[in-house]
């Protein structure tokens, strides 16, 4: 095992730092010793002081490294250019997965941005991002739609808009992530108007024009007035918003009234 042994050692020398995703405490106690340590997951049990919250499970383990990476730079727990040794578990309870990245070897997608300190449940946020990205690829009966969902802080999110038809969502109690609620979604998209979704998936109305001024909002130029309402409602109220553009088919996403995040459905 001796040519095993030394491309392990390969593999770990000379870095920066180690990436604990969801680890046990003998793993952080053994490695806290050697050098810095940020720890990843839903909750800091272990009390580690870099830690980087996990909002959701992030199945895919190259996106799971690429969001706890991308906030143990936004946090200042490592430098951009960092390399950095990831110990993941994969296949059973405990750590059984090696990767070797540079923190730099992402692009900065936003991902940790919109899911970092939002008043929105994780999963809600999640779910209204697969809802925009599946309209992205599929369009509505075939062609291309435009969609804007503003998510949390709904109780003023309603009161900067106004309805522009009825609301199908005013007496029921439907969440964003059910299969039959989202198929409603995707009909509805095609109508005017914002979808306002509860910090804990209710869907609260659809068919609102959000009224907040657009003065002082900055964004890219050739982006239309669905994207600045988008950047406007969040400057003025702790909500995000999910955009998706009919003209270009990007979806994008705005928090605190700046644009965060843009990617392709396609590549999603």
């Amino acid at each position: 095992m001796t040519g095993l042994d030394e491309f392990l050692q390969e593999l770990v020398a000379d870095a920066d730092a180690v990436c604990l995703f969801s680890p046990g405490k003998s793993h952080y106690e053994a490695l806290a010793d050697d050098g810095d340590v940020v720890v990843v997951g839903p909750n800091n049990d272990l009390e580690a002081d870099a830690f980087v919250e996990l909002p959701l499970e992030f199945e895919d383990l190259r996106e799971r490294i690429r969001f706890g990476v991308e906030g143990a730079v936004d946090k200042g727990h490592v430098d951009e250019d960092a390399e950095l040794v990831c110990l993941a578990k994969v296949f059973g309870e405990d750590a059984d997965t090696v990767a070797r990245v540079r923190a730099d070897e992402f692009d900065k997608s936003g991902v940790y941005d919109l899911f970092a300190n939002s008043r929105a449940e994780p999963s809600v946020i999640r779910d209204v991002l697969e809802v925009a990205v599946e309209l992205g690829k599929k369009g509505q009966k075939g062609k291309p739609v435009g969609a804007l969902f503003v998510v949390g802080d709904a109780g003023k999110v309603m009161n900067k808009s106004r309805p522009l038809s009825y609301n199908p969502f005013e007496k029921s109690h439907v969440h964003v992530g059910d299969p039959i609620v989202n198929v409603m979604l995707k009909e509805f998209s095609r109508l005017d108007g914002a979808f306002v979704i509860s910090d804990s998936g209710k869907i609260v109305s659809a068919y609102r024009y959000l009224e907040p001024s657009a003065e002082g909002v900055d964004i890219p130029k050739g982006l239309g007035a669905r994207h600045m309402a988008a950047g406007a409602i969040t400057r003025d109220t702790n909500a995000i918003a999910i955009v998706l553009s009919e003209s270009d088919g990007l979806v994008r996403a705005f928090k605190a009234g700046e644009l965060i995040l843009e990617l392709d459905p396609e590549a999603y």
